[in-house]
């Protein structure tokens, strides 16, 4: 069977398994400041009348789909990443783009089309179920931030409270995106600008770069690494050999499938843990942005102490996913809507 014929999940596996034996057979093992960390609307228990099960149900939707695809749990994250950093944590990047509307959705922007279909519809299911037993409550902004707490928890990540209390933001646009998120090669300069727009911290952005333990990259985010960096007509000298003679043989310079992915975490791409840290002291890291966390002095010294404490990494983790999750949030009918359904508009 060719690799186009593989599914999304199948093909990832695939190429994870083949990245860590290769590596185990060679060596003994700019936008303006929305955010409000401390939001006095958001509670834990902001549903406890109104939708007294919602934790229970979306845990349930969540728990029967990661059995069966595994590889939602990264896309799922990405999204609330996505959402949260393009005008706040409010379900805009869930909206499809309206026919007709010269303005295409945040959904449509170019550096959210690789995130996979199953990552929307998992929150569409969860939504439909808690729609069913709860209806016109629960937020779909709400929605994508438990059902992330889930995957990460499923795939071995901490189980942290989730305030609750956002509303759905009314306007989703796609021109906002590129500006807004990070990109395979943006440098610690870059990151720490981004990330302060948003009110996160140097510590937050080192933090939550450790959901990349269970994400995956397309090889046009670093194929520049494998075969002319920086212009050199030579690969990167910060990647591992091992690893650039694996990530060689699924990604070519030139043709190749567009569709092939590879792990961030290229030891337990499976498991959340504080794997992808040791990895990048090892030169393992995937995307240039990975690498230069370990490189950059203002940062090696966090990427250090998070690879020595798996521990430390799921209490701050848990910490930065709150920080997170307070960004630009809305409420009130002024300024955002209760959907029932999560691509469209009341």
């Amino acid at each position: 069977m060719s690799l186009c014929h593989l599914s999304f999940s199948k093909l990832i596996i695939i190429l994870s398994l083949l990245i860590i034996n290769h590596i185990s057979s060679g060596a003994n093992a700019a936008a303006v400041n929305t955010s409000l960390f401390r939001h006095r609307y958001l509670t834990v228990d902001y549903y406890s009348k109104t939708c007294p099960h919602l934790e229970q149900i979306v845990s349930s939707v969540v728990s029967q789909k990661f059995k069966v695809s595994p590889a939602t749990a990264p896309a799922t994250i990405r999204l609330f990443f996505h959402d949260c950093f393009v005008q706040g944590c409010d379900g805009s990047v869930l909206l499809s783009s309206k026919p007709g509307s010269k303005e295409l959705a945040e959904k449509d922007a170019q550096d959210n089309k690789e995130i996979p279909a199953e990552a929307y519809d998992i929150i569409e299911s969860a939504k439909g179920m808690v729609e069913s037993k709860c209806p016109g409550v629960v937020s779909c902004a709400d929605i994508l931030a438990l059902v992330t707490r889930e995957y990460i928890h499923l795939a071995g990540g901490p189980f942290y409270p989730v305030k609750k209390g956002r509303w759905d933001g009314r306007t989703s646009m796609a021109s906002l995106v590129y500006a807004n998120v990070p990109h395979a090669n943006s440098t610690i300069d870059d990151l720490l600008k981004l990330f302060s727009s948003k009110g996160l911290t140097i510590n937050d952005l080192v933090v939550l770069s450790g959901a990349h333990s269970i994400g995956f990259a397309h090889c046009k985010n670093f194929v520049n690494r494998l075969y002319n960096f920086r212009g050199t007509a030579k690969p990167d000298p910060d990647m591992d050999p091992r690893l650039l003679k694996s990530l060689r043989m699924s990604c070519p310079q030139y043709g190749g499938n567009i569709n092939v992915v590879a792990p961030f975490d290229a030891t337990t791409p499976f498991a959340f843990d504080n794997a992808y840290y040791q990895n990048l002291q090892g030169k393992l890291g995937l995307l240039a942005s990975d690498k230069a966390l370990f490189l950059d002095p203002r940062t090696r010294p966090l990427v250090e102490a998070l690879a020595k404490d798996k521990n430390k990494f799921f209490q701050d983790f848990s910490v930065a996913m709150e920080h997170l999750g307070n960004i630009g949030v809305k409420r009130g009918k002024k300024h955002g809507e209760i959907r029932r359904v999560c691509n469209m508009h009341l």
